[in-house]
């Protein structure tokens, strides 16, 4: 019996021994036969393959590139060559913007560097596996860079403006007129030409770029249209930023001289606890009637309801700098991939870039002349320049029409009054998303 143990163990140990020495030799064969290819490479080789992996030669060769864009498995050559340059100049263009003419620096550079770093060649930085297309998988298009964004925002905004003076609603809800109206042009422009094609749901969440908030858009593209998430971003974050560009030619248009230089009477002391109801008032409102915008509307009352109940200072202290500076900075870069000329030099992009110009255009001017209607009939003067700050971008707008009244007279003071249509301007453009996503969906 011993002796057959013996023999077996022998056995398996002959084999086992065998397996791993053919195993072994087979590796270092193949090992060496790596070494003797690796050896016989020469300095020119090595050369030419170090050069074959350098920008330059990507630049120079579009064509060895294979480019994981998402829904496309490659690009055209003239994306990945020319395309890449015009696209690093326009990076280069939003520094300028952000740097010299201190046009929202907060929101340029990190959106201008991300579209830098998305456009050197073989790198792939904002592809799938990028560390730019993570931050654009993890916080962009699954909705959660906004509604972090809103809760800060809502922590850093102070409603008295429009507790005190109510009335100011009415622009805010006028400026929404422009999401409405380029939800129709979309549609029309689909029918009228042959390389543009948007379904209902792409010109719903198109339309929000009136609104000129970011986040609301970036949250309904992800419901209505994630394969346009990444244009309409950019979109809504470009006339973000480009407001004190484009909204001053549009209210000189609007008013006249007697208008822009019309004083408004100072606002009412708001109460404590009219502040604490305000944000709950709010919320019970949208859970009545639009439960789709809860979660935008939610979180920015979450964010105010922890600013005004003076009991959770460190929590509201987070929300306002720590939490949406490190939001700002990763949404940014997401964003800014996005201007990967592969991605971005295509028709539809472009459409895209148009409409909310016109979106954001008369939106603007809206909520101008509500400001013109509303001052004919009230009993108090109501300035029309701040009908203008009823778009979403908050303070952005606010600190536009306060300097378009300083430069017709330097005392008239707007700021506080244009911050009641302005934070209304970003409860509208919520529950105008809501209303979209509760009709599209």
């Amino acid at each position: 019996m011993n002796t057959s143990r013996f023999f077996l163990a022998l056995f398996l140990f002959i084999f086992f021994a065998t397996f791993a020495n053919t195993v072994y030799s087979a590796d270092l064969k193949e090992k060496q036969a790596k070494e003797a290819e690796y050896q016989k490479k020469g300095m020119k080789d090595l050369i030419k393959s170090f050069y074959k992996s350098t920008g330059l030669y990507g630049f120079l060769n579009p064509d060895s590139e294979k480019i994981d864009s998402g829904k496309k498995e490659f690009a055209s050559n003239f994306s990945k060559s020319w395309g890449r340059l015009i696209m690093i100049l326009i990076s280069i263009l939003l520094f300028y913007l952000a740097i010299a003419k201190k046009f929202e620096p907060l929101l340029l550079i990190p959106i201008g560097f991300g579209g830098l770093l998305s456009n050197i060649p073989i790198a792939d930085i904002a592809g799938p596996n990028g560390f730019l297309g993570i931050l654009y998988s993890m916080g962009v298009e699954n909705g959660l860079f906004p509604i972090l964004i809103f809760m800060g925002v809502g922590a850093m905004t102070d409603f008295s403006p429009l507790i005190a003076h109510p009335k100011t609603a009415l622009l805010g809800a006028a400026a929404q007129f422009g999401i409405f109206g380029t939800l129709v042009g979309a549609v029309v422009l689909t029918q009228m030409t042959d390389f543009i094609n948007f379904s209902l749901q792409d010109a719903a969440a198109i339309s929000i770029i009136g609104g000129a908030d970011g986040p609301t858009a970036i949250f309904i593209a992800s419901k209505l249209a994630p394969d346009l998430l990444g244009a309409i971003a950019i979109a809504a974050y470009s006339y973000m930023a480009l407001v004190p560009i484009i909204q001053p030619p549009i209210m000189k248009a609007l008013t006249t001289k007697a208008e822009r230089r019309i004083k408004m009477v100072q606002l009412r002391k708001v109460h404590k606890l009219e502040k604490i109801l305000f944000p709950i008032t709010l919320l019970m409102l949208c859970i009545l009637v639009i439960p789709a915008a809860s979660p935008l509307v939610g979180a920015l009352c979450f964010g105010n309801f922890l600013r005004e109940s003076g009991v959770a200072q460190r929590l509201s202290d987070t929300l306002q700098n720590s939490l949406i500076n490190i939001v700002t900075i990763f949404l940014g870069l997401a964003v800014g991939s996005k201007l990967a000329a592969e991605s971005f030099l295509v028709p539809e992009t472009l459409a895209i870039i148009f409409l909310g110009l016109a979106a954001f255009s008369v939106g603007t001017a809206s909520g101008v002349l509500m400001g013109k209607i509303l001052n004919n009939f009230s009993k108090s003067d109501i300035n029309p320049l701040i009908g203008a700050a009823g778009v979403s971008a908050v303070p952005m707008a606010a600190r536009v029409v306060s300097k378009v009244g300083n430069e017709e007279d330097n005392s008239n003071v707007l700021l506080m009054h244009a911050m009641g249509p302005n934070v209304s301007g970003v409860i509208g453009s919520a529950v105008a998303a809501g209303v979209l996503i509760s009709i599209f969906v």
